[in-house]
């Protein structure tokens, strides 16, 4: 009877241990999500707003900056905002990860989402504003979930409206409040997903790996072009 049963004990051992194994994998983890803000730029009204203009010297400066701070950090994905500020800004970024490439991801694009500031709001058409919104809500429920099986992070590089919406996301406030945030061209805001589903805001606009002199974009940084008079 032992000898019969064997070999099906046998086989439900192995089922137990496969199931096991698929259940390990499809199980929640951690993911860390870092978001660079692009480079300073000049504004051009000679040059469309999609794909905009390119960075500036400053910009480019900023940019390898921020390239050298995540240097030796692994990332499950590299994401990138279509705009050329954005994608400039990837570019300079690329060289700390060796064979690496950004995927552009369109809904990662510059916009206003709703906000209580009406200086800002009286200049918006309200179907572009919930459009945005709209937009920002499926980056935040593609991308700002748990991983599967192991920790995982995720590097996008977009704009800093973009970025403010999602850390009001995060932190589960009002998400009007977003332009209640300042922060600097190629800062960065890094925030986690534990595994439960739970946010933790790590870092909003750091600014640590630029020196003082070359930092620009944020509330009370000063013009400072970079280029040789």
């Amino acid at each position: 009877m032992l000898r019969r049963l064997l070999p099906i004990l046998v086989s439900l051992a192995s089922l137990f241990a496969l199931t096991a194994v698929a259940m390990a994998a499809d199980a929640p983890a951690m993911r860390t999500i870092v978001l660079v803000r692009h480079g300073n730029y000049v504004e051009d009204p000679a040059i469309p707003e999609m794909p905009g203009p390119h960075l500036s010297t400053l910009g480019i400066a900023q940019a390898r900056l921020a390239g050298a701070r995540l240097a030796g950090e692994h990332f499950d994905e590299l994401l990138v905002s279509p705009m050329q500020r954005a994608r400039d800004t990837a570019a300079q970024i690329a060289p700390d990860f060796p064979g690496r490439a950004f995927t552009v991801v369109d809904d990662l694009a510059e916009c206003t989402p709703p906000t209580w500031r009406v200086e800002i709001t009286k200049d918006e058409k309200p179907a572009a504003m919930a459009a945005c919104k709209a937009r920002l809500d499926r980056v935040f429920a593609s991308y700002f979930v748990p991983a599967k099986g192991h920790p995982e992070a995720d590097l996008l590089v977009c704009h800093g409206n973009v970025i403010r919406y999602l850390v009001t996301r995060a932190l589960k406030v009002d998400t009007k409040a977003w332009l209640e945030m300042s922060i600097g061209n190629a800062s960065i805001t890094t925030i986690r997903v534990e595994s439960d589903g739970r946010f933790k805001v790590i870092a909003v606009g750091d600014v640590g790996h630029i020196p003082p002199n070359l930092r620009s974009g944020a509330t009370g940084d000063a013009d400072r072009p970079l280029e040789i008079p």
